[in-house]
């Protein structure tokens, strides 16, 4: 029979862990799970399209498929921090319905955190405007917080429904 302490010590070491892509929008870090998260690629060219809110800043060939790009930025009212970059780059995911590209300023960094250090997000930080949630929690990670997104409820139905057409 395995010690009391042993038992603890291998329960701690196979704890759950959330693995993210972390990147910055603004002064802050977001992170999203990686397995929402099919690519990141240098922005290739944008081609701007008619009648599409601003944050949509158009649609770009990525691997032969045309998707819809987001300024995530924008769409969350985050002034960006001055930076001197020649490239963006660009978080593809893909849902049941679409695939979205999401422009960031830098490097995406992955990041493994363990589950415990994920805490929910308190509600009055949310977006009233949005029903359905889309800050899953805030990782803490040494000295730093990240805030973690569901990628997939970052558009509202409607406007998922105006980027299909």
């Amino acid at each position: 029979m395995e010690p009391q302490n042993a038992r603890e010590k291998r329960d701690a070491a196979v704890e759950a862990r959330v693995h993210l892509i972390v990147f910055r929008l603004g002064e802050e870090e977001y992170g999203v799970r990686i397995d929402q998260v099919k690519e990141v690629t240098i922005t290739p060219e944008i081609t701007r399209m008619p009648k599409t809110p601003s944050f949509i800043k158009g649609v770009s060939n990525i691997r032969g498929d045309i998707i819809a790009i987001m300024d995530l930025e924008e769409r969350f009212n985050i002034t960006s921090a001055a930076r001197d970059s020649r490239h963006t780059y660009t978080l593809v995911m893909e849902a049941k319905d679409y695939t979205m590209g999401f422009i960031v300023k830098e490097v995406p960094q992955s990041l493994s955190l363990p589950l415990s250090s994920l805490d929910k997000a308190p509600s009055f930080v949310q977006d009233f405007n949005i029903s359905e949630n889309f800050i899953e929690g805030i990782g803490k990670y040494e000295n730093r917080l990240i805030i973690v997104l569901d990628i997939f409820k970052i558009l509202t139905s409607d406007e998922i429904m105006e980027l299909k057409s």
